[in-house]
């Protein structure tokens, strides 16, 4: 018999608190990222602590992004926005660690715009800024903070590894004023292309893989749920 799943309000709370014994980070060199080594334990909430045991994490001074969802209707069909991001960890995998499609390797992948909350942004409006401040680099589209609307909570999308945290977003546009997207001046960016295509189109190509992008295929379920 399957175990039975516990309601939202049956979870269990997890009485945990991570204590730091040492900090073993190695000197950061300039760059975007660095290294965090602590040597930690856990204390349980009898007073109990584990043994020691060392952790590796990384992390950048504008840590959480936001995801946007830019959508129209044209002629009773929903479309969406999708951009195209070069990601060279992705490029550069080894296709012989568990392959998977034809050549176990993918250089651009199609993605919701996304960007980093920058740290003069890290306050209660700043998310929404910066969604209308990546709108307007990613899409070329300048409206307001006010037509941005969250989509559902936040999330970790890699908690294992760094502290990250997603804001989702949507926002209705007039496809007939969108203008040359500003970008940000990366070499990267410059090399993105812009599609808008029907939502369930989008959201079977996730079903597919061809949209391999997770964050992506969250933000397009909640804009789905969201417009009924």
């Amino acid at each position: 018999m399957s175990p039975k799943l516990p309601e939202e309000h049956d979870l269990p709370s997890v009485d945990l608190a991570v204590e730091v014994i040492e900090d073993l980070s190695p000197p950061t060199p300039p760059g975007f990222l660095r290294v965090v080594r602590r040597r930690l334990a856990l204390r349980h909430s009898d007073g109990h602590r584990s043994e020691p045991f060392v952790y590796d994490e990384i992390d950048r001074r504008a840590i959480d992004a936001v995801v946007i969802a830019a959508h129209y209707l044209d002629h009773g069909v929903r479309y969406v926005y999708l951009r195209s991001a070069v990601r060279p960890p992705v490029a550069m995998r080894d296709p012989a660690c568990c392959p998977e499609g034809p050549d176990g390797s993918q250089v651009a992948l199609w993605e919701l715009p996304a960007g980093l909350v920058e740290v003069g942004d890290q306050d209660a409006g700043g998310v929404a800024r910066t969604a209308q401040r990546e709108l307007l680099e990613e899409l070329g589209f300048s409206v307001s903070v006010e037509q941005f609307h969250r989509l559902g909570p936040s999330t970790f999308p890699a908690p294992g590894f760094i502290a990250e945290r997603h804001y989702f977003f949507e926002v209705e546009v007039a496809p007939n004023t969108r203008r040359e997207p500003t970008l940000d001046g990366s070499v990267l960016e410059r090399a993105g292309l812009v599609v808008a295509l029907p939502l369930s189109q989008a959201l079977a190509s996730c079903r597919s893989g061809v949209i391999m992008d997770s964050k992506t295929e969250l933000g397009l379920r909640r804009l789905e749920e969201a417009l009924g």
